[in-house]
């Protein structure tokens, strides 16, 4: 693996900003990829939760959390704390460093620097309950009552606001998935490059012989509202085929209500269960729609096929018909049908077609394109400045003295 000293980047100098550090998700491994090239950089973040990172990488690294982690309890409901969110993030002393790459679903792209560092920022999405799920977060929130609702918009509203204005801040965008870049687009008005987040694919590496022997279907998400988790129990309670439900979350006692007898709930599992899990699967099933969804990678890398709604992330990352099923709408009937068609042509999945398609998004890959993006963000920066600064910013001083 090259290193950050051939990138011409002292290792000392360079920062990661991250929205909160309360578990271990896809977020979080793709910080983990990119902490890898740089093994001494140092991480900002809202939250930390010690415990639950223990062992990881992330762990080996200097974490700087804010204020708000000293709140007993946080971790459970950092959530709440949203509106405080722009304030603290931009309260990090980040004077001293060279780069600053954030990595951001939330507020870690408005990230303060100064006009001489570089600072690139990673978006995994701009946040979900302020743009794209704001009329179904809304929704949910009136259920409580009118007084949260009214109060859910308005911080929302100044939310935004605050939103758009950091997204001026870093010097360029990389975006999660061309779905997420479109969004860059539309709501900060700014262009955004692609680059996938990394799949430890090697990881789910099976024989093609393993595919013999698959027997139920799986779905492995959090079990929040927007994941869609209620449409595949519905069903597959029609259906009447087995189906196994990796997750936690908030639904999970709703679920557990209106499932069949053919449906079993095995909450959080480990990555090694998770890889067996996946090896006995016919299909992964998936409902939501994703700004990218590595669990659909990892299945496919697992040899095992994917039947999920043909919006977002899926779109990506799944051949139609060669390694995966998609459906038109997010409803029983529709997904029924794909389960269906999905079993009259079992056979013609190929593990190899999975396997190849998966390889498309390894860290190796991403890495790769990473370090190609800062190299030419940092040749760029040293000869004309960073861009979207004024014209005056990136001429040498002494030539402005002159004149």
């Amino acid at each position: 693996m090259v290193g950050p000293d051939h990138l011409g980047i002292d290792p000392r100098r360079v920062a990661f900003v991250h929205d909160a550090l309360a578990f271990m998700g896809g977020a979080e491994r793709t910080l983990s990829a990119m902490l890898e090239l740089f093994p001494e950089a140092p991480v900002y973040t809202l939250i930390y939760n010690r415990k639950e990172l223990q062992g990881t990488l992330i762990a080996r690294h200097p974490i700087y959390p804010s204020r708000l982690n000293n709140i007993p309890g946080i971790h459970r409901r950092y959530r709440s704390f949203l509106p405080f969110f722009p304030f603290l993030v931009e309260q990090f002393d980040l004077r001293g460093y060279e780069v600053v790459i954030s990595s951001s679903y939330a507020v870690a792209h408005g990230a303060l620097v100064d006009a001489d560092q570089l600072h690139i920022a990673y978006l995994y999405t701009p946040m979900r309950h302020a743009w794209h799920d704001h009329a179904a977060f809304i929704r949910r929130s009136r259920q409580k009552s009118a007084a949260h609702s009214w109060m859910a918009r308005l911080v929302l509203h100044y939310f935004r606001l605050w939103d758009v204005s950091a997204a001026r801040r870093p010097d360029q965008i990389l975006a999660a998935s061309e779905l997420v870049a479109a969004r860059v687009q539309r709501y900060y008005r700014r262009s955004a490059q692609v680059l996938y987040p990394p799949v430890d694919v090697d990881r789910y590496r099976i024989s093609g012989t393993q595919a013999l022997h698959r027997s139920y279907y799986l779905v492995v998400s959090r079990l929040r509202p927007h994941k869609m988790v209620s449409i595949i129990v519905q069903a597959f309670n029609n259906l009447g085929y087995p189906l196994y439900v990796v997750g936690e979350g908030d639904e999970l006692r709703h679920l557990s209500k209106i499932a069949g007898q053919n449906i079993r709930f095995l909450g959080r599992q480990s990555d090694k269960n998770l890889r067996s899990l996946l090896a006995g699967a016919k299909a992964l099933v998936h409902a939501a729609e994703e700004d990218f969804g590595i669990t659909m990678v990892e299945a496919q890398a697992a040899g095992c096929p994917v039947i999920a709604y043909g919006r977002g992330g899926a779109v990506e990352t799944i051949l139609p018909e060669i390694t995966g099923i998609l459906f038109p709408e997010q409803s029983v009937d529709s997904l029924s049908e794909a389960v269906r068609r999905f079993e009259s042509n079992q056979p013609e999945f190929n593990v190899h077609d999975l396997f190849e398609n998966a390889n498309r998004f390894s860290k190796q890959q991403f890495q790769d394109r990473f370090r190609n993006i800062l190299r030419m963000d940092m040749n760029r920066s040293a000869i004309l400045g960073p861009p979207d600064r004024p014209w005056y910013s990136r001429v040498p001083h002494d030539l402005l003295r002159k004149s």
